[in-house]
């Protein structure tokens, strides 16, 4: 997915960081911007409330660490505690710059922070190298899930495999009995390509002389 693309959650309880923010951002060529004022209402728009449809399409989250309601530490621990959000980027943005706030906040499931007052040319350095990681992350998901797709569609041979000892039939799944090149074609990707073997030939061919 193309960077401009993406869609971003900025999670502030401050509506000047929201407008500095979307000036920002936008600046950038980033317009799919979401804003929230309270941890709250930023579980709603992820659908982490009762009976909520889950938002998948957030692709990177810019979470302030102090509001009002629930601090942003404890909101990005909830949030990644979620298995569809494990790998969607929690960017913290904050003022609060001590070991504690910081260990804290990467414990939780933070990647990075930004401090405050915000840099612009920094900050929009930061979220696009996050939603270029984000995008590499769900073109490699991409990529294995159609893999394994393509591994479960090739069918093989295992196990017992029920075979007459006198007409050398199989028995399929079924209780059906066929023909082992039949058996074989539909459970392999193997074609026949049909001869007759030195020893048939003379068994079945007596008076021709090799």
């Amino acid at each position: 997915m193309q960077i401009e693309k993406m869609h971003i959650l900025v999670v502030d309880d401050c509506h000047d960081v929201h407008y500095q923010l979307n000036g920002f951002l936008r600046s950038a060529g980033l317009k799919n911007l979401h804003f929230a004022d309270s941890v709250e209402m930023t579980y709603e728009i992820l659908g982490l409330t009762d009976g909520g449809q889950l938002n998948l399409r957030i692709n990177l989250i810019l979470m302030d660490i102090k509001m009002a309601d629930i601090n942003g530490i404890e909101a990005t621990r909830n949030i990644k505690s979620r298995q569809e959000f494990q790998d969607v980027p929690v960017l913290m943005i904050t003022a609060d710059v001590s070991k504690e706030s910081l260990s804290a906040a990467f414990e939780a499931g933070a990647v990075d922070y930004i401090t405050k007052p915000l840099n612009k040319v920094e900050l929009i350095a930061r979220v696009r190298s996050f939603l270029k990681l984000k995008s590499e992350m769900d073109s490699r998901k991409q990529r294995e899930k159609q893999l394994e797709e393509a591994l479960s569609e090739i069918q093989t041979l295992r196990g017992l495999i029920p075979i007459c000892a006198s007409c050398k039939k199989i028995r399929n799944d079924d209780g059906y009995w066929q023909q082992i090149e039949t058996f074989i074609s539909e459970h392999s990707e193997a074609d026949f390509s049909h001869s007759i073997c030195p020893q048939c030939v003379k068994k079945l061919y007596p008076q021709l002389n090799f």
